[in-house]
């Protein structure tokens, strides 16, 4: 059930699998660190390119004082993103984990965007007076989530000819034991307001830069899979989004836009408290066990339109990268 949270906010359902992994430490830290690396690393990487959009839904800045309050929401979808929704176990590099269906081969298992189930897993000693099975996490399309969300409130206000500045926020949201806020900044330049006939021109040309930052935790203590205490997960993320943008003006309903970006992230997920086992590969108590971190980056590019309706205008793009993303947009402000 926690990985239904995906609809609500980023990343709860990431937080949710918490539990899953600490089945992990019977096969020892080394081991439970590295499944977690290949198992979140997808899901961080498609979190950074979420994170990085909606910057822009037009390239002709505002007036100094015009200023435009927006309620946007990203959609990252990975369905057709096979390689990122499995990665392939191998027993060999693993110490003390193997399949309990032919030991010793490699196969693909879930990470946490995808929708393997059903993998059992043995951890065993060599004595044999040790053995425990259990079941690998699945990931979020096992749950028939295909996208990644990213809601937020942006605003944006001209300054001088040509610039404008934007900051984006989503208030800190609790849910159980989870909880994720979000805020940015970014500045947004027109140089055709350079140009002595800037205003009979019929497109604008600006650059972009966006800055992002997420950060949530989730307490799963209570969850009583693994003796310890203060057991959670943090999370935090840093993107910077980098863009040049052209769009169409001048016509009074509908207009288009388009841009060329460079996006740019790094993200860690701390597994924190304290852990203990029944086992013979894990210390009677493990603190702060690990961190997962994943860098990402990749040239993106996007067209949207943007409608007036009177005071209220609606955008929505698709942003073709990496992780491509869908954009849209409630608008409304003065100019």
């Amino acid at each position: 059930m926690k990985r239904l949270l995906v609809v609500v906010v980023l990343f709860i359902s990431t937080m949710g699998t918490a539990q899953d992994l600490n089945n992990l430490f019977v096969s020892g830290v080394n081991d439970a660190e590295r499944f977690a690396n290949a198992y979140l690393g997808p899901v961080a990487e498609a979190g950074i390119f979420s994170i990085s959009n909606g910057w822009y839904n037009t390239a002709d800045a505002k007036p100094l004082g015009g200023f435009e309050i927006s309620i946007i929401g990203n959609l990252t979808g990975f369905r057709n993103k096979d390689d990122k929704r499995s990665f392939i176990l191998n027993p060999s590099d693993y110490e003390n984990l193997d399949f309990v269906t032919n030991p010793g081969q490699a196969r693909p298992v879930s990470t946490a965007l995808g929708d393997i189930e059903g993998v059992i897993v043995v951890v065993e000693d060599e004595s044999g007076l040790f053995r425990e099975e259990f079941e690998l996490p699945a990931g979020l399309a096992a749950e028939d989530f295909n996208f990644i969300p990213t809601p937020f409130v942006q605003a944006s206000v001209g300054l001088v000819k040509g610039l404008e500045v934007k900051a984006r926020f989503l208030p800190k949201i609790e849910i159980d034991e989870a909880n994720v806020g979000l805020f940015g900044a970014g500045i947004q330049y027109e140089f055709t307001k350079l140009l002595p006939a800037d205003k009979v021109l019929p497109v604008a040309i600006s650059a972009v830069i966006g800055y992002t930052n997420l950060n949530g935790d989730y307490d799963f203590t209570d969850t009583g899979v693994i003796d310890g205490s203060n057991q959670r997960l943090d999370v935090s993320f840093r993107t910077w989004n980098f863009s040049a943008v052209v769009s169409t003006r001048k016509i009074p309903v509908i207009n288009f836009y388009g841009g060329i970006g460079y996006i740019t992230g790094s993200s860690d997920i701390d597994l924190l408290g304290t852990y203990e086992a029944n086992g013979p590969f894990l210390p009677v108590t493990v603190i702060d066990p690990f961190t997962v971190s994943q860098d990402a980056n990749g040239v993106s590019a996007n067209l949207g339109t943007k409608i007036k309706l009177g005071f209220f205008r609606l955008n929505a793009e698709y942003n073709l990268s990496e992780f491509s993303t869908f954009t849209f947009g409630l608008n409304f402000g003065f100019r």
